[in-house]
């Protein structure tokens, strides 16, 4: 009786223990299942939150370039080059008018080199007819004669727009101004003193005619000034229509030279 109890009592022990490392063995396996095993559902998620925070500059503003095609440049008021060319008349004055006869043919043309809508500097060349009168041709002893000039001008232009198709403008500046001319079969005698006409000419040498015979060219270099304006008329073709008057003056050693020349012309 006394062995069966002993026997019983071993056998209880040993499945108390058994019983004991199953439950520790199920309790392991429960805790080490999810440390080894990552969530899925927080990686998938991470791009598709990343998504929104990429596509907020999109929607909340547009890029700085595609701003800058969308903005059109102000058109320019003005050319940066303008040309011009005219013919007309010339108007005579001072020294110049004693020996030359009024309405002389014109001829110019030029170029500006805009600075701003109402700023530019201007370049000019003009040929000028200056026709002896009948009474000067008399006095040199001439049967006809050829005289011109020609001028280069130099200077700033103020352009004045008034309305949308008419302007004006105002110029002035330094010039140079040659003046040439020839005496057909002129009878006066070399050597015999200067008049007045003969000084203009530039041919006196010593309050003398030369005794060379060059006396009969004439050829004058003189620098001066010139001043003017004129008034614009734009055409549907862009191209304007000008009227200008300029006054020129040129001397030198008390010659003198003065063409105001009247003219209508193109510029564009």
């Amino acid at each position: 009786m006394g062995k069966f109890a002993s026997v019983t009592a071993t056998a209880s022990t040993l499945t108390l223990l058994v019983l004991t490392l199953l439950l520790g063995a199920r309790a392991g396996f429960a805790q080490s299942a999810p440390a080894g095993q990552t969530p899925a559902a927080p990686a998938a998620q991470s791009p598709a939150a990343a998504a929104p925070a990429a596509q907020e500059p999109a929607a909340g503003q547009e890029p700085a370039d595609e701003e800058s095609t969308r903005r059109k440049p102000k058109p320019k008021e003005y050319k940066n080059w303008n040309f011009n060319v005219g013919a007309g008349a010339n108007l005579d004055s001072g020294t110049t008018k004693t020996w030359v006869r009024g309405g002389g043919f014109i001829a110019t043309a030029g170029a500006a080199r805009n600075a701003n809508k109402y700023l530019g500097l201007r370049a000019d060349f003009l040929y000028a007819n200056l026709p002896l009168r009948d009474l000067t041709q008399e006095l040199a002893q001439a049967t006809g004669a050829t005289n011109y000039a020609l001028d280069l001008m130099l200077g700033p232009i103020i352009n004045l727009p008034v309305t949308k198709n008419y302007g004006g403008y105002i110029l002035f500046g330094p010039g140079f101004y040659h003046r040439q001319g020839t005496l057909q079969d002129s009878t006066a005698i070399p050597g015999s003193s200067c008049n007045g006409f003969w000084s203009w000419w530039g041919a006196c040498s010593n309050s003398s005619i030369p005794l060379s015979g060059d006396f009969v060219h004439s050829s004058v270099n003189e620098f001066g000034y010139n001043f003017g304006g004129g008034v614009t008329r734009k055409t549907p073709s862009g191209v304007e229509l000008y009227v200008e008057y300029r006054l020129t003056h040129g001397s030198r050693n008390g010659i003198t030279t003065d063409v105001h020349p009247i003219t209508l012309g193109f510029r564009w």
